[in-house]
């Protein structure tokens, strides 16, 4: 029997052992992933890109690593896939509308040292790993970079 990963079984999920957690998640395995989410508007050099994408995952990781489906995604392949989004406004409506949905996403502002002229510019955001369903629904129409 599977379990209902709702509000209150993410909590108790979020400190069970992990063979608690790949039991009842058993359904998810091979389905989760972390969508990371770049600004095209920036025209990022292909390396300030990768980096901020990589803050992007990491910091998503530190602060969701109790979350079950983080936890369930990083022990199995821990799928990443990058994706564009064309405007600061765009990014920032997907990471709150993340938020409101309960999907785990770290929203990266990069400080503007090497590029944007030492204005701190949001750049990324990571999206996931969360109900597959919710990521499509969230990330699905966005093209692959």
């Amino acid at each position: 029997m599977d379990c209902l990963v709702n509000k209150f079984s993410k909590i108790l999920l979020s400190f069970a052992p992990m063979f608690v957690v790949r039991h009842c998640m058993r359904g998810y395995e091979g389905k989760l992933k972390q969508i990371i989410v770049l600004r095209t508007d920036l025209k990022m050099r292909r390396g300030k890109e990768v980096s901020q994408g990589a803050h992007a995952s990491m910091g998503g990781y530190v602060k969701h690593r109790r979350d079950p489906f983080m936890r369930m995604w990083m022990d199995g392949a821990f799928a990443k896939i990058a994706v564009g989004i064309s405007s600061e406004e765009e990014l920032l409506a997907l990471h709150n509308e993340a938020k409101e949905l309960g999907v785990s996403t770290y929203l990266i502002q990069d400080a503007g040292r090497t590029e944007f002229d030492g204005v701190p510019t949001y750049t990324s955001v990571s999206i996931g790993p969360g109900e597959p369903e919710l990521i499509q629904r969230l990330t699905g129409t966005l093209k692959l970079r």
